[in-house]
């Protein structure tokens, strides 16, 4: 499997270099982008670099006004972040697992993963951090929950906590304070595990209904529509009644999701598909609308047709297009609503984890960012708020960004590294 990770990096460098001459030089960022046109690979770039981790005393580098420090150290791929109402922080452990390999490119494609520690065995668990001198630092780690499958997304209502595992919605019995939960848990709804394997979760405002993210199982519908059924969606949980349906489709991978406080509006981000340039399509930042459809697999960026699917015209029809642009193949993940004076200098808007990419020829992503809001909008161009993660030559990354929430001070950031294998937390100088 080394053999053949090197033997892809010799390929895949060679094709890296023949796709820059033609690379874009535009990012396709904010409201009105310019996306050039597909240019269709054939064998997909495959460019991940080499994880390597932090090296003592390294951390990224924080925009000024602002410094970063770690919160917690020593997690095994922590990739989502929970808070509770008593300020313990939630970390969901897990990591994508091998399935077997179909072709060749299926074999380079692990290979490549492996050396970037983006597969592996999972820890499948979720670990309680608790800073009890408030000093920014956990001093105590638990073992909240342990002996799930790929958990991601949580949630706690009403003495009730929620995982999102990759095969459903899992509820167990919670007290204040408690730093442990037993049992097997009660299956509330039923996903398709694998793929876009990531189940993230929020809870409406009124705390009456669960949203969960539920992601494709292949890139463009590579296995039949039948087995994307329930998949590249947006599902609602009524938590009284148990019913749940999907609530928007379309959405090829919605990973992170926040509220939009001044609209009430669900906002998430999207993970486009793979295989027609570095900048096309955009991931995006999005407004949800009950019922609609945003174009995966049959269209993107509106009703601009991929011709490599075999097309349903009246789901184009309907598409709707996303509000913001992000950049092609960020891996936009994380997301979090952060309000004005959570930040020094930062007004309301959201702020989004980039994991960083692997589809294109110059690396993207790998960063904290931040979408300038107004009147319930995006009102500006991206702002980072860390960077750093990865080597100037691309070829070797220190940590990738995933999930972002509000600390529990309300002044701060949390972020999950899962390549550092640190929660980092940023707060004003």
């Amino acid at each position: 499997m080394d053999f053949l990770a090197r033997a892809t990096a010799i390929v895949g460098g060679a094709m890296v270099l023949l796709r820059r001459f033609g690379a874009p030089n535009t990012v396709a960022v904010g409201t009105a982008p310019t996306i050039p046109d597909a240019k269709k690979q054939g064998i997909m770039t495959l460019k991940m670099p080499t994880a390597q981790g932090w090296a003592p005393g390294q951390v990224p580098v924080a925009a000024a006004g602002l410094r970063v420090n770690a919160f917690a150290t020593g997690l095994q791929h922590p990739r989502w972040i929970e808070v509770l109402p008593n300020g313990d922080v939630l970390v969901a452990e897990a990591l994508q697992q091998a399935s077997p390999p179909k072709s060749l490119m299926d074999r380079a494609t692990q290979a490549t993963m492996r050396r970037a520690r983006a597969l592996g065995i999972s820890a499948n668990r979720i670990s309680l951090w608790r800073d009890a001198d408030g000093d920014g630092v956990a001093e105590t780690r638990e073992a909240f929950l342990e002996g799930q499958n790929q958990p991601f997304g949580m949630a706690l209502v009403d003495g009730t906590f929620y995982v999102g595992n990759t095969d459903g919605i899992v509820a167990f019995p919670y007290q204040d304070g408690a730093t442990r939960l037993e049992g097997p848990g009660r299956k509330l709804v039923t996903f398709k595990p694998g793929g876009h394997w990531t189940r993230s979760l929020i809870v409406s405002p009124d705390r009456r209904r669960i949203y969960a993210g539920v992601g494709s199982l292949s890139n463009i519908g590579d296995e039949g529509m039948e087995a994307e059924e329930g998949r590249a969606a947006i599902w609602e949980l009524d938590i009284a009644s148990g019913a749940a349906r999907i609530f928007a489709s379309g959405l090829r991978n919605a990973v992170g999701m926040a509220w939009e406080p001044v609209t009430g509006a669900l906002w998430t981000v999207v993970n486009e598909r793979d295989g027609l340039g570095d900048e096309t399509p955009p991931d995006y930042l999005t407004s949800v609308q009950d019922g609609g459809f945003y174009g995966w697999p049959y269209c993107y960026w509106g009703r601009t047709v991929d011709d490599r699917v075999p097309q349903d015209a009246a789901l184009v029809a309907r598409a709707i297009t996303p509000d913001y642009a992000l950049g092609g193949h960020t891996a936009s993940l994380g997301l979090c609503w952060m309000p004005e004076g959570t930040l020094p200098g930062f007004p309301d808007g959201m702020v989004i984890g980039q994991h960083g990419s692997w589809n294109r020829s110059k690396l993207s992503g790998y960063k904290l960012i931040f979408v300038p809001f107004s009147g319930g909008r995006p009102s500006g161009p991206p702002r980072d708020i860390l960077w750093g993660f990865l080597s100037a030559d691309e070829k070797t990354s220190y940590g990738r960004p995933v999930g972002v929430t509000i600390g529990p001070d309300k002044r701060s950031l949390l972020m999950a590294d899962d390549v550092g294998d640190v929660i980092w937390r940023v707060t004003g100088v």
